[in-house]
Formats: structure tokens, C-alpha cells, sequence
């Protein structure tokens, strides 16, 4: 495992998956889905991968993007806005109630997460994707789980000065 994690000089460990692009047709459907609601739920959002023949995470991709366009192109009066923000808020609850389940690793799946983030923190999708095979674990819930604990990183680098202050005064008190 250690040998694999070590980045080959000629291959590039980093590198973006290729951007994906929609069909008229699916364009389409995604568009039509996008007006009934913009914020759709994880098993909407299922379906609609499956009807345009793609994965769940390039059609929650494709929503984040559609919803920044349609943030920029109408600045909404306050009064517009409220109404907006209610809106959200319904769909917000709404959306809850359809959201993936958490995620429970093995203990083993964790060793193997960790192992490799301490190897690198930023692995590559080809990276990703092997991990996915051997752990059993969606790509996108790995690059998932090193988004988070690259986040819990640095927060915990954040915290670490805080707690040297609080112990030295702790100490001389």
C-alpha cells in the first residue's frame, strides 16, 4: 500500500477529471428539473443521473453551478429576496428529508483513508478512484471524506495555539 501512495514521477497525481458534457436531450431534462426546483434532493438527484446516464455527483455539480449562474444574472430586490429566502428555507426541509444517508466506514476503510491522507492530502482522481476499488467506497465519498479531514486539519491547527496559551496560563495560575 505505502508504495502505491508515493507519487510516480511520470504520471501526474493531481490532475481534474475531464468536464463533463450534457447532450441537448439531457440539458433538457436537467433544465426542466431545475425549474421545478433548484435545490432538488439526494434520490431526485438519482433519478436524474440515471435518466441522463451519468453519476449522482456530476448532476449535484451541474445544479451548483446552474444555481450560482441564476444568482448572478438576477440581483432580487429585498422584497423579492425574503420571499426567496422563505422559499429556501421549505426547500431546505424538503431536501433533508431526502439526503443521502451518512456514511459509516470499517475500521479497516478508515486505516486506508488515513494511511493515504497522511501519504498525500490532495490525492488525484486516478488516486481516488483506486481507493474506491479497494475500499468499497464511492469516489465521491472519498474525495468527500478527505475534503472533511483536510477541514478538521486545520482546524485543529487553528486550536492548537489556543490550547498552548490556556495551558500556560492554566500553569501559572
Amino acid at each position: 500500500m505505502a508504495q502505491d501512495a508515493a507519487p510516480n514521477k511520470t504520471t501526474p497525481v493531481n490532475h481534474r477529471r475531464s468536464r463533463t458534457k450534457f447532450t441537448q436531450d439531457q440539458l433538457k431534462i436537467l433544465i426542466k428539473a431545475f425549474d421545478k426546483n433548484p435545490y432538488p434532493g439526494y434520490t431526485t438527484k438519482q433519478k436524474l443521473a440515471l435518466e441522463v446516464n451519468t453519476e449522482e455527483s456530476r448532476i449535484q455539480i451541474w445544479f451548483q453551478n446552474r444555481r450560482a449562474r441564476h444568482q448572478k444574472k438576477s440581483e432580487p430586490d429585498e422584497d423579492v429576496e425574503s420571499s426567496q429566502e422563505q422559499d429556501h428555507l421549505e426547500e431546505e426541509v424538503q431536501s433533508r428529508e431526502n439526503r443521502r444517508g451518512r456514511t459509516n466506514y470499517t475500521s479497516s476503510q478508515l486505516h486506508t483513508l488515513i494511511e493515504a491522507f497522511s501519504n498525500n492530502p490532495y490525492p488525484g482522481l486516478d488516486y481516488r478512484e483506486r481507493l474506491a476499488k479497494e475500499t468499497g467506497i464511492p469516489e465521491s465519498r472519498i474525495q468527500i471524506w478527505f475534503q472533511n479531514r483536510r477541514s478538521r486539519l486545520r482546524v485543529q491547527r487553528k486550536r492548537e495555539p489556543d490550547d498552548e496559551v490556556l495551558g500556560q496560563r492554566q500553569d501559572q495560575e
